[in-house]
């Protein structure tokens, strides 16, 4: 508030308030599309990647993987 010419009115100025960007918002992650990423992997370069617990595989198809995913790479540790 400022006083005017020695009068006791005094005057509210409207200064606008600048917005403070925190430089931090740069380095937030951006989520990611991971079945999107799949997608692209399988269409451009052949290669598949699926989760043995996938609910659109069923009983047979994920067999398949476990036991592909297995003579490839061994059992799983928690087995």
């Amino acid at each position: 508030m400022i006083a005017r010419s020695g009068r006791n009115k005094k005057m509210n100025m409207k200064i606008p308030q600048p917005h403070y960007r925190c430089p931090l918002g740069k380095l937030q992650p951006q989520t990611t599309d991971l079945n999107a990423i799949k997608e692209a992997g399988w269409r451009e370069q052949h290669i598949l990647v699926v989760n043995e617990t996938d609910d659109r595989l069923d009983f047979i198809e994920r067999e398949i993987v476990r036991r592909i995913g297995e003579r490839l790479y061994g059992r799983t540790h928690h087995e």
